[in-house]
């Protein structure tokens, strides 16, 4: 599944230990998924980002794109706590674990399309591994697309869009926009637009 000394792909691999070398502190290596390893719900973001994950080896820690997302797993019950500091910090997801559909860090935060298949093995293999019945929550039109690549679907069949909901190879996907920095300052996407796709994954992970 996950593998921590990957360097399939010769750009981000370079870009990784460029990034070492300038901050020797960071992780700048492949982020593990995080979270419970038998999970109910998987939520799938974009990629690292360079001074969250790819600083502090855990998905969406570190800077601003998780202070929406772990507030908002902690209010419906998915987090022990609502921050995500570091590593250590003691937090634990509840049914739930997150991922990426790029392992690395990319060049301005954009993979290329190489390197978003030759990542995809991973996220099949974890999905694969999902209990029956667990639901997919995809950040974003890449991650939703990388998901459909995963469990061989045609993404012309399952357009993206906030809050919309496809079965696919028997499963449910969710869609939600990212929770970057941009998006939540420009009001593309709202706390409560954020808490009504986790409102609706709790619902149906009850049913």
């Amino acid at each position: 599944m996950f593998d921590p000394a990957c360097s399939a792909c010769s750009r981000l691999s370079a870009f990784l230990a460029q990034v070492q070398a300038d901050n020797p502190g960071y992780h700048a290596a492949p982020v593990a998924p995080f979270g419970d390893p038998n999970p109910r719900l998987l939520i799938v973001g974009l990629a690292p980002g360079m001074h969250g994950a790819n600083r502090t080896g855990r998905p969406f820690t570190g800077d601003h794109a998780g202070i929406l997302l772990y507030a908002t797993l902690h209010e419906f019950g998915f987090a022990s706590g609502p921050e995500s500091v570091s590593r250590d910090d003691g937090l634990r997801l509840i049914d739930c674990r997150i991922t990426n559909a790029v392992k690395c860090l990319p060049p301005q935060n954009k993979p290329n399309g190489d390197e978003i298949r030759r990542c995809n093995g991973f996220l099949a293999a974890e999905i694969k591994a999902l209990p029956a019945g667990a639901l997919i929550l995809a950040l974003g039109s890449i991650a939703h697309n990388a998901v459909l690549r995963a469990v061989g679907e045609r993404a012309s069949l399952h357009s993206f869009g906030h809050g919309r909901e496809h079965p696919v190879a028997g499963r449910l996907l969710l869609d939600s926009y990212h929770c970057s920095r941009y998006n939540t300052q420009t009001r593309r996407l709202t706390p409560e637009m954020f808490r009504a796709v986790f409102a609706r994954a709790r619902a149906l992970i009850k049913m």
